[in-house]
């Protein structure tokens, strides 16, 4: 304040017009940043809504190629998939998701024809969705998940979706040694180009409530001998080297907004990508607040994607894509 009343430096400047702060932002937000989650089922004549999901459909094979058709017109940055069974297929080992007529890899198919490279076609490649119990893996005698018994359902999940037409798979069900199995599971059956997404810091959340009817899950229980607790940031640094150091291709943080720290250190000592994702629950928290009209959901969506860019996530996966596409466009 030399020789005036009033500060010389004013940081209000640079805020003055929508153009000269469109120029200055630090942050970018873009429809090629985001990835739109779908669920696609077995059995259906027409989509399912989801009652906790406001917006988000299981999807028959049919409305799931139109939708996705949509999206990547839009202009998002991929799709991720995630297959939801007959009740009557599912068994104690997820057969339905190595099963080339299986509803996820069908689909995969079906998109893999209709979009080609036009987009990044994702798989999770986990077994809750296919099990009967709804754990992501092989039950010991115990009942406790049998992690390499497991791992080794993750290797055949994997090449079944690159065989189906998958760019990219996602192993999500955080079992020790999954993405080096994975990753010698594809190279040996001739994927050497398909990557690997890892689910490297995925927690036991709260927040994924309303998912679990998304995939009709079978669980009973939890899953927090496999997933990690919400307060362990180290150990999520600790997951995250060890999937790079085994080849992960791009490295994920589960869920985003509560954990907006660990993505940030992610990205700190990640030399790939860094993605994170907007679970069901942060998707429904914001919608049922909308829907009572205490919040404005397109302002509210936009500005937790943009805070989740900030943190350092080179993608976002949100069920807000195909719209936020629109909304950015």
């Amino acid at each position: 304040m030399s020789g005036s009343a009033y500060p010389r430096q004013r940081p209000r400047r640079l805020r003055s017009t929508p153009a000269l702060r469109r120029l200055v932002a630090q942050t970018s937000l873009e429809p090629r940043h985001l990835v739109l989650p779908m669920f696609v089922a077995d059995g259906l004549d027409e989509p399912r809504p989801i009652a906790s999901m406001p917006g988000v459909v299981q999807h028959t094979r049919d409305s799931l190629r139109g939708a996705a058709a949509s999206a990547v017109a839009a202009g998002v940055g991929g799709l991720m998939l995630f297959g939801v069974p007959r009740d009557e297929d599912k068994d104690a080992v997820g057969s339905a998701g190595t099963d080339p007529d299986g509803i996820l890899n069908v689909a995969l198919r079906d998109l893999a024809k209709d979009l080609g490279e036009a987009t990044v076609l994702m798989a999770d490649t986990c077994l809750d969705e296919f099990t009967d119990h709804g754990h992501c893996g092989v039950l010991d005698d115990r009942g406790r998940v049998d992690n390499d018994a497991t791992v080794a359902r993750y290797v055949k999940l994997a090449v079944a979706q690159a065989e189906s037409g998958a760019h990219v798979v996602g192993p999500s069900g955080m079992m020790d040694g999954q993405v080096g199995a994975i990753r010698d599971g594809l190279d040996a059956a001739g994927h050497t180009d398909v990557a690997i997404l890892a689910y490297a810091a995925k927690f036991a959340s709260a927040f994924y409530g309303p998912f679990r009817e998304a995939v009709s899950s079978s669980l009973s229980g939890d899953r927090r001998t496999y997933q990690q607790e919400a307060g362990n940031s180290r150990e999520a640094l600790r997951e995250i080297q060890l999937d790079l150091d085994e080849g992960a291709d791009i490295v994920m943080v589960k869920p985003a907004l509560g954990y907006l720290d660990v993505v940030s250190a992610a990205a700190s000592i990640s030399p790939v990508p860094v993605a994170a994702y907007q679970v069901s629950g942060e998707y429904a928290m914001i919608c049922a607040a909308a829907a009572n009209n205490w919040i404005d959901e397109r302002a509210a969506a936009l500005e937790s994607l943009t805070s989740i860019r900030r943190a350092g996530a080179d993608i976002v996966l949100t069920y807000w894509a195909a719209d936020a596409a629109g909304w950015l466009s």
